[in-house]
């Protein structure tokens, strides 16, 4: 079943261009509603108007409080009859408020293996850390910064060489694959949340060749057109 999304956007919108080129190519079923950002001179929203996509800028600072910005946001997503919030670098925290109107309605992709680094520039937390293996994770948003339960998750080395912008860039490869894949699951209503697990329904489709990608782990795997 075809969904309405709605993504929401703060800078380059690399994870926008990923799931436009997932529908371009006819593999994904979601339909690109709208493309809403707080900042005004972010490139997504350049993107989403070559496409032909409806965006609006809701800058923060012009409201008093979150609420009554997200409640701007609410307001427009009503509008376009949005199924699924997607945060595709979207650089704001979501309240209580916003969460309360799409329960289990929210994804969000953060950059590394939650539950760990949580929080902004996860990329230099886990350089600076030390670790061996980082990555992606899409979730959905719950009330806590970076929680919630696990779509997807692709892990890829981290060499002891590495620069924050290296594993940045590696992290962001398997990004733009593992969001437009949690999406299309989301919608052909393969997903089931029980607690804190997510249950892929039916895996028995053909598999992505993920060479290109190499050496990365992702699970659930990709499957064919991801």
């Amino acid at each position: 079943m075809t969904k309405n999304i709605g993504v929401l956007i703060s800078g380059t919108g690399t994870n926008l261009q990923s799931i436009i080129d997932k529908k371009s190519k006819g593999v994904l079923s979601a339909n690109i509603a709208v493309v809403i950002s707080n900042n005004e001179n972010a490139y997504g929203l350049i993107i989403a108007k070559n496409k032909n996509i409806p965006t609006h800028v809701v800058p923060h600072k012009d409201f008093t409080t979150r609420e009554e910005h997200e409640k701007k946001i609410i307001d427009i997503l009503k509008g376009y009859n949005v199924d699924l919030v997607v945060l595709a670098g979207y650089m704001r925290i979501l309240t209580k408020f916003f969460i309360s109107h799409y329960p289990e309605k929210i994804i969000n992709i953060h950059p590394a293996l939650l539950p760990s680094f949580r929080g902004v520039d996860a990329q230099r937390q886990a350089v600076e850390y030390g670790v061996k293996i980082s990555g992606a994770t899409v979730h959905f948003v719950d009330e806590k910064v970076d929680h919630g339960p696990i779509i997807i998750q692709g892990a890829v080395p981290v060499s002891p060489q590495d620069k924050r912008d290296d594993l940045a860039q590696r992290i962001l490869n398997i990004e733009h694959r593992i969001l437009p894949q949690a999406i299309q699951w989301i919608c052909e209503g393969r997903i089931k949340i029980q607690g804190t697990k997510v249950i892929l329904i039916n895996k028995n489709k053909p598999k992505a060749d993920i060479k290109d990608i190499m050496p990365c782990l992702i699970n659930p795997q990709l499957e064919e057109g991801f």
